[in-house]
C-alpha cells in the first residue's frame, strides 16, 4: 500500500512540476481577408445586436437565451448568453471601440468554467477591404495550466474562430452565411 501511495504522489507532484513550467498567458488569433470597408466590418462586430447573424456560437444553440445591456452599440454595450453544453454561459462587454480599427471586450464565462479574458478584434483596411484579425488573450493560473496539459485549448476554439470570421465575411460582404 505505502508503494502505490508513493507511486501517486510522486505521478501527482511530477504532474505539478510540469503544469507550473507551461506558459503563464496565452493567446489564439485567427485572421481573414474580407472585401468590404473597415467601416462596414466594423459596423457588424460593435453592435452586439448583428452578432447572431455571423456567431458560431449562435448557430451552435440557436435556442440559447440572450440578453443585451447599456448601449446600442461601443463601449459598454453587452451580451449575456445561456446556452447548451456548446456554448456555455456567461457575458462579453465591449470596453474599447475605435471605429474602422478596433473593438475590444471583456470576456466573463460562468459555464462550463469560470474565467475572464479578453478578446479584439483588430481591423486593418486594405486596398481590396479590410483586414480582420480576432483574438482572445489572458492568463494562465495554475488550474488553466492543468487542464492544458490534457485539453489544448487552441485547438478548440480556433476552428470556432475560422468559422466566425467565414461567417462575418459573408455578412458584410452582403452574401449568405
Amino acid at each position: 500500500m505505502k508503494k502505490i501511495l508513493l507511486v501517486v504522489f510522486i505521478g501527482i507532484s511530477a504532474l505539478c512540476a510540469f503544469a507550473a513550467t507551461r506558459p503563464d498567458d496565452f493567446r489564439i488569433t485567427r485572421s481573414i481577408n474580407i472585401a468590404a470597408p473597415a467601416d462596414v466590418v466594423f459596423s457588424h462586430i460593435n453592435d452586439l445586436h448583428a452578432w447572431q447573424a455571423w456567431s458560431p456560437w449562435a448557430k451552435k444553440d440557436p435556442k440559447a437565451q440572450v440578453s443585451y445591456a447599456g448601449p446600442e452599440t461601443g463601449v459598454d454595450s453587452s451580451f449575456h448568453w445561456a446556452g447548451n453544453s456548446d456554448v456555455g454561459e456567461g457575458t462579453m462587454t465591449i470596453i474599447e471601440s475605435r471605429p474602422g480599427q478596433l473593438v475590444r471586450f471583456q470576456l466573463d464565462f460562468l459555464k462550463p468554467f469560470k474565467a475572464t479574458n479578453n478578446s479584439e478584434f483588430v481591423l486593418n483596411a486594405t486596398q481590396d477591404g479590410t483586414t480582420v484579425s480576432w483574438s482572445m488573450y489572458g492568463k494562465n493560473n495554475f488550474i488553466s495550466k492543468v487542464i492544458g496539459i490534457f485539453m489544448d485549448c487552441k485547438k478548440m476554439v480556433a476552428p470556432d474562430f475560422e468559422q466566425g470570421l467565414l461567417n462575418l465575411k459573408s455578412v458584410a460582404e452582403g452574401k449568405k452565411s
